[in-house]
């Protein structure tokens, strides 16, 4: 599904320029758990951005399901991101005073779905992010943290897209809260064969995922398996 080859990524300001990824390359197959870890500083940020259709690399291949998204235009990158990707932020990004299924259902309103099939898709998305239908009518500032991101989780499958791309997506929750939210992204995963990039600068968090792409100083460390994968068991409880 994920092609890098050789991704380089330089931000010129005036005289002064600063090479931030120094050829990174790996690939992540469909249906993969991956998780993307480093320090602050590292590139994960600037290489979630590539993923994710947000930013260019400066040198380099990226692939996303066969397409060289390096070439794309401005306009065929905000196509990728609203058919192929689904975004979930450590800020939830949600708008505090709408429902619950209101902010779900908005990215199927920018897609011009109908109206009876955008609530149904966002119900839907809603249960497979394990929030009930008792949640959906409630505003989104009315919910706790792990609600909201869940309500995120929920936003970033509407569409149906390829990847779930979620950038820290713990790093605004309790760890109870964060194991829930964690439950989730396997639980979609291992059920619906989800493709989940999972970025972090947290080990405990990465390990969460089936594999472990280690980046520092802008340099792929290493790519491995991980054998000690934290299962997190089914959590009944609404936190």
């Amino acid at each position: 599904m994920i092609e890098c080859h050789d991704i380089v990524k330089t931000y010129v300001n005036g005289p002064t320029s600063t090479t931030v990824l120094k050829g990174a390359s790996f690939t992540i197959k469909d249906g993969e758990f991956v998780a993307i870890m480093g320090p602050s500083g590292s590139g994960k940020s600037t290489l979630m951005n590539i993923i994710g259709a947000l930013d260019s690399p400066t040198s380099g291949r990226y692939a996303l399901d066969g397409h060289d998204v390096s070439k794309l235009s401005d306009d065929e990158l905000a196509d990728i991101r609203m058919r192929k990707i689904g975004f979930v932020f450590q800020s939830f990004n949600l708008l505090r005073r709408a429902t619950v299924l209101r902010n779900v259902l908005l990215p199927l309103v920018y897609a011009e779905v109908e109206g009876k099939e955008r609530a149904r898709r966002a119900r839907q998305a809603l249960l497979d992010a394990g929030l009930p239908e008792k949640w959906h009518l409630n505003k989104s500032n009315e919910i706790s943290g792990g609600q909201m991101q869940r309500v995120a989780i929920a936003r970033a499958l509407v569409n149906d897209p390829s990847l779930i791309l979620a950038d820290e997506p713990t790093g605004n929750l309790d760890s109870k809260t964060g194991e829930i939210v964690l439950h989730t992204f396997q639980k979609l995963n291992r059920e619906q064969g989800r493709t989940i990039v999972l970025i972090t600068h947290e080990l405990y968090v990465a390990e969460h995922a089936d594999r472990i792409i280690h980046i520092k100083d802008g340099e792929i460390l290493s790519d491995a398996r991980n054998a000690n994968k934290r299962l997190v068991d089914d959590i009944h409880e609404d936190v």
